[in-house]
């Protein structure tokens, strides 16, 4: 700031009168060399000083003193005098201070305009100094935090977030130790009162004039309001920890709140890996045998002689190794519900008790003469079709019936390939708690391709390769290099071996849209896909879909409906 200063040079005699007038002088008060010697220096000048007697009158050295001189155009300004007395004369150095002052004033200004600023931001700003120390706190980080401003300014950040984050992948820390700017990372911290707040942090660093490092600053956002709304859609297309906003598993939802108040059985039906056992704990976990056990048999899982044991219990003797007496997993449940997966699995002889337990509600376990009695809800689920194995006598045509009450059909994963977004958000969600990472979301060209896959396995298989991805993700998107080989590899296969299936399926897609003239919902219809399908179909092959204002209009008016 110095170098806005301006400095000049008189020369005193003996009796106050001026003997040399430097250039810089006639610059600072506007009067010229001829006009200014031998003139006396308090007349000249009107000088009002703050020290009583002027040192320069003593003939004493001073330094600093703050004073007012008149100009020639009669306006005082102030100065700083420095004087030094020499044996004949007596050497004054003139301060301009005016342009500092101007500066000083146009310094406030910029900070008053900076300080608005950050003081009516929504988001939350504070600053450190290379010591982690707050420096800064606008009024917002206070309001998100809980701590005023004077409380926070002083003390090291990580005292005011508390954030597990803080001890390690610390966003602020990454920017001051790597330069490179952080944005919208996802963290928790605690409030003053000790309340969990999800916060999204953006950071930067903080450099002087000369390029040095003084600091850094964040600014965060508060995402409770966020994750309200997000939990929210989430609870309106979810039934406990079963994901989907398709229309096939909203029936489904339907289906589990209608059969959880009553004690009827329920067939559970789908593909491996589509959720059975979810619908099973849904429907339990709803109906009125919610605390009462909760019981699961794989029937696949185990040999026949262990699988009877293992359902009825066994007595003392039974066989060898029984030593005593055990209580089969019908015991168990009792009072509650017992969930028999894989039961097209089950072997004959066993189904005949089975059938039993479902008439009568009593067995007798193995190597016993006492009949038990016991109150279960059961639920079973199977991938097989259980019509078929009646059929082929693999399974007893009255159990199936016994069975088949109520039958609940899951669809598989490509079926409702518009729940895969939202499902993988959950997973999302799942794995970032798990692994303590901060993963945010998926690249564009990975969810194409995700949304694209047949999922053979369903929404296990799509469960496991998010996995993956988080093990190999190191950053806060999960990039299609993240995911699993059998994934990509059958895209890359995909495109090369059906290309005249591809060239079939768009020709399909212009001839329906012809037919119905542009109108996507009933080309949709048509065609038995979802309108988030057709819309991705009609993207990747680039094709119009122009109709008239008409068409437009009734297509708006259907939808409406």
């Amino acid at each position: 700031m110095f170098e806005h200063v301006s400095s000049a040079i008189v020369q005193i005699d003996k009796d106050g009168k001026i003997i040399k007038f430097s250039k810089e002088a006639v610059m600072l008060t506007g009067f010229t060399e001829a006009e200014i010697l031998g003139k006396g220096w308090h007349e000249t000048f009107d000088i009002e000083h703050t020290q009583g007697i002027c040192p320069i009158e003593k003939r004493e050295p001073c330094s600093n003193i703050r004073v007012a001189i008149r100009t020639k155009s009669g306006i005082r300004k102030p100065f700083l005098i420095n004087s030094l007395p020499l044996s004949d004369r007596i050497v004054i150095v003139i301060v301009g201070l005016s342009r500092l002052y101007h500066l000083e004033r146009e310094l406030r200004k910029e900070k008053g305009e900076l300080s608005a600023i950050l003081n009516s931001i929504a988001d939350g700003v504070f600053t450190i100094n290379t010591d982690w120390i707050i420096t800064n706190f606008n009024p917002a980080a206070a309001r998100i935090t809980g701590y005023t401003r004077e409380e926070a300014i002083g003390r090291p950040c990580h005292e005011i977030f508390r954030s597990e984050t803080c001890r390690g992948n610390c966003p602020l820390r990454r920017t001051i130790e790597t330069g490179e700017m952080v944005l919208n990372f996802e963290m928790e911290i605690f409030t003053k009162d000790g309340r969990p707040i999800p916060i999204s942090v953006s950071t930067a660093l903080l450099i002087d004039e000369e390029g040095e490092v003084i600091g850094g600053v964040e600014t965060f956002r508060d995402l409770s309001t966020l994750r309200r709304l997000s939990d929210a859609l989430k609870e309106k297309f979810s039934f406990g920890n079963i994901i989907g906003k398709d229309p096939k598993m909203q029936r489904v939802y339907e289906l589990i709140r209608t059969v959880s108040i009553t004690d009827a059985t329920v067939l559970i039906l789908g593909e491996t890996g589509t959720g059975k056992d979810l619908v099973a704990q849904a429907i339990h976990f709803n109906s009125l045998r919610k605390d009462k056990p909760f019981v699961k048999v794989s029937c696949a899982a185990l040999p026949e002689s262990l699988l009877e044991s293992e359902l009825f219990g066994y007595k003392k003797g039974a066989f060898t190794g029984a030593v005593r007496d055990k209580p089969g997993r019908f015991e168990l449940a009792n009072g509650g519900t017992i969930f028999l997966d894989e039961v097209g699995d089950m072997p004959l002889s066993i189904q005949a008790k089975l059938l039993r337990v479902l008439e009568e509600c009593e067995f007798e376990p193995l190597g016993g003469t006492k009949t038990k009695k016991v109150d279960v809800r059961i639920i079973a689920a199977t991938n097989r079709d259980l019509a078929k194995l009646v059929e082929e006598g693999k399974f007893r045509q009255d159990l199936y019936y016994r069975l088949n009450v109520v039958t609940i059909s899951l669809p598989p994963l490509k079926e409702r390939s518009g729940d895969i977004p939202l499902l993988i958000d959950h997973f999302i969600d799942r794995f970032n708690r798990k692994m303590g990472k901060h993963v945010t979301k998926v690249s564009p060209d990975a969810m194409d391709i995700l949304i694209d896959y047949d999922w053979p396995g369903n929404v296990r298989q799509l469960e496991h390769a998010i996995e993956h991805a988080f093990i190999h993700c190191q950053g806060n998107v999960i990039k299609l290099e993240h995911l699993p080989d059998e994934i990509t590899s059958q895209r890359v296969s995909f495109l090369v071996k059906t290309k005249t299936i591809a060239e079939l399926e768009k020709e399909l897609i212009v001839e329906t849209l012809k037919k119905y003239r542009g109108n996507r919902k009933k080309t949709a219809q048509a065609l038995g896909i979802s309108r988030v399908t057709l819309w991705r179909w009609i993207k990747r092959y680039r094709l119009s879909t122009q109709k008239s204002e008409k068409n437009r209009g009734s297509e708006r008016d259907n939808n409406r409906r």
